[in-house]
């Protein structure tokens, strides 16, 4: 059971003071250690769903012991520590990262110019001096704890919980001084007896958007969860599931740009009908009073909200959720798809944890070198590798051969 230093006294979870002694420290704006490590690792609370929870600091989990709960691995084993310093700047005595963007949150003129967001999938640059609208979402998603997993959760990840977590997640993000909860809209789960107050915040947040200063007009974030995609009269209307009713207009050409670069991501979910396909978009607003997308990004998440990025993570992932220790997946962020990352890490794992690693069937001699020595270089690591193009998956640790 974890124990925290909280307002001077020492706290276990279980003790009967402990929510007690949270919801006063909330109140006061203290900051819990944790204990798992001397002298204690930075926390913070949050106040997510009304429920009060200590949280990791942004960026953090590197400081805890491998053992904690709030334990993360090596940032360097995925494109997220490639990022860290430059394009993510953490601050310890905030609790905040600043973040720097590849896209702008701002337009100046009337000029339109619909664009696809990400990286682009024939690009070997890995640029670690800002974030890419895809990069950015694999950040809220890894801060927001959705890449990782345990068997206990099945059936308990639901829009809601996402929803919660990453508001709380933009909590802690700022882009050029400014909380990146601000910029970011995230539909709140709908409930049809509460129709008219939903739509009521929505156009309350999103009413920004039709306001211009002299910087130029203010775009805002959209983080949600694809229904589908309907014909208009000119392009297509993309119809988010927790917004019925609400439509935002992609031009014919971004339409057709989308369905090449995200053509994998738009694959996977056509082919599972339980799986969920979540874009980030960022929004402006028209004369004519109309909600309108800039530029778009997708990533295709399972049943329990873990990210994919083609059929054979699908695979590993379907393995990994029965396991019944702690499974984190990797996140490509800004790397190519020319360049390996772990795609899963079991940092419970013993006597090593392990990282595991799936090598693509048209994978050149570069990405199997840049494969060794990020495996030479975590001797702490054991590795797991499946080379597709051999065949089948190898046994997972633990699993009947």
């Amino acid at each position: 059971m974890r124990q925290f230093l909280i307002g001077g006294e020492i706290q276990t979870e279980d003790a009967e003071s402990f929510q007690e002694c949270v919801t006063r420290s909330y109140r006061d704006k203290l900051r819990p250690l944790c204990l798992c490590r001397e002298p204690g690792v930075a926390m913070y609370i949050a106040n997510i769903g009304n429920q009060l929870v200590i949280k990791r600091m942004p960026l953090s989990g590197s400081d805890h012991d491998p053992a904690c709960p709030s334990y993360e691995p090596p940032y360097e084993l995925t494109g997220l520590g490639a990022l860290i310093g430059s394009a993510i700047k953490p601050d310890a005595a905030a609790g905040t990262a600043a973040l720097k963007l590849a896209f702008s949150l701002s337009k100046r003129g009337s000029s339109r110019g619909t664009g696809v967001g990400g990286t682009q999938a024939d690009s070997v640059t890995n640029d670690s001096r800002r974030l890419s609208l895809r990069a950015l979402l694999h950040l809220l998603w890894h801060e927001s704890g959705l890449t990782e997993w345990t068997v206990h959760w099945a059936g308990k990840r639901h829009w809601w919980q996402v929803y919660h977590h990453l508001c709380e997640a933009a909590r802690t993000l700022s882009v050029r001084g400014e909380i990146l909860a601000e910029r970011l809209f995230v539909p709140e789960p709908f409930r049809a007896d509460g129709k008219i107050a939903i739509e009521q915040r929505r156009a309350q947040a999103m009413s920004r958007l039709f306001r211009s200063d002299a910087g130029g007009k203010k775009m805002m974030l959209l983080a949600g969860e694809i229904k589908e995609f309907t014909s208009a009269r000119s392009g297509q209307q993309l119809v988010i599931k927790q917004m019925p009713g609400f439509r935002l207009h992609l031009e014919e050409i971004a339409w057709r740009r989308l369905q090449r670069r995200f053509e994998v991501e738009l694959a996977l979910w056509r082919h599972n009908e339980n799986s969920h396909l979540v874009a980030i978009a960022t929004i402006e607003g028209l004369a004519a009073g109309f909600v309108s997308i800039n530029e778009i990004a997708l990533m295709t998440v399972t049943e329990h909200w873990l990210p994919i990025e083609d059929a054979h993570e699908e695979r590993l992932l379907e393995k990994l959720v029965r396991f019944r220790g702690k499974t984190v997946k990797g996140l490509r962020f800004n790397l190519a798809r020319s360049q390996p990352f772990a795609n899963a890490i079991l940092p419970e794992l013993r006597p090593q944890p392990m990282a595991l690693y799936i090598v693509p069937p048209n994978a050149d001699d570069g990405f199997e070198a840049t494969l060794a020595e990020m495996i030479e270089a975590r001797p702490d690591l054991a590795a797991w590798v499946w080379r597709v193009s051999d065949g089948e998956m190898p046994s997972l640790p633990g699993e009947p051969s």
